[in-house]
């Protein structure tokens, strides 16, 4: 996610020890699993997703929008955030932004970064775990930097991007990884749960230098509020990934539930800040 008048932003993708496991068919509730390789029927919802971004920045491309540098209207144009349309009723823009890219850097970055993540959480937390784990923790991500916003009166910023659902991500493998009944040797799952955790601290320390430079423009209040949401989530789904796939399933629905009911307040109370 990228805020100001001139949004940019990445992520750098995690360490290479994380295909490891990414590789591997959908386990359902964490089950045994075989190595099928890296392809659409292993990890559907990662490649649908990165399919969907990738998408809309053609879509884009085609009707006009550049490539490279892409102006504030025309990002608008396509779904970017700002505050004042948000809070004019815009609210749509919080979903809809996280498939949105501020140019090819942008989105190859964010979407290599989707695709090692995805293809590490997609056996963890199936194919529609993975795709709510996506919207819900970039929409958090998005409501946090519009609460930033609204409270510092910074009106004109323009936010675009999947980094903030991709620290989501990061969030919850985090914790998911903590679990020792997972059948999976408990030095891989340190291995994998320690690489995701040097991407997420890299990433929001490189986030956090870019506020001394005019380089690069990068919404560190969408990366943590992704980042959190996506921690939040992993902890009630934990005791039940090994309890047996109907069970998992309800947790799963239950939580994103609940998330989605506390998001939704959240943005009430933002709605009654300005």
């Amino acid at each position: 996610m990228s805020p100001s008048s001139y949004p940019q932003g990445e992520v750098l993708p995690p360490r290479e020890g994380t295909d490891a496991y990414g590789a591997q068919g959908n386990v359902g509730p964490v089950e045994r699993t075989q190595s099928r390789g890296r392809n659409l029927l292993s990890a559907p919802a990662t490649y649908i997703l990165v399919g969907i971004n990738v998408a809309v920045f053609v879509w884009m491309v085609l009707h006009g929008v550049s490539p490279k540098e892409p102006t504030t209207n025309q990002l608008l144009q396509y779904g970017a955030t700002n505050p004042d349309y948000i809070l004019g009723g815009q609210w749509w823009r919080l979903l809809t932004a996280i498939f949105v890219h501020v140019g090819l850097i942008h989105i190859a970055t964010n979407m290599w970064c989707l695709w090692n993540l995805g293809l590490l959480g997609e056996p963890l937390l199936g194919p529609f775990g993975l795709a709510a784990v996506y919207v819900l923790t970039g929409v958090a991500g998005n409501l946090l930097s519009l609460a930033i916003n609204v409270i510092f009166r910074e009106h004109e910023s323009v936010g675009a991007g999947a980094s903030g659902a991709v620290f989501g991500i990061a969030g919850i493998l985090i914790v998911l990884l903590s679990n020792h009944k997972l059948p999976i040797p408990w030095t891989e799952l340190k291995r994998l749960r320690r690489s995701v955790m040097q991407f997420a601290g890299l990433n929001l320390v490189i986030g956090l230098a870019t506020v001394f430079t005019n380089i690069i423009r990068i919404d560190n209040f969408a990366h943590l509020g992704g980042f959190l949401s996506g921690l939040a989530m992993g902890v009630p789904l934990v005791p039940r990934m090994t309890s047996g796939r109907v069970r998992y399933l309800r947790r799963q629905k239950f939580t994103f539930a609940v998330s989605t009911f506390l998001l939704a307040l959240f943005g009430y109370w933002i709605s009654n800040l300005k």
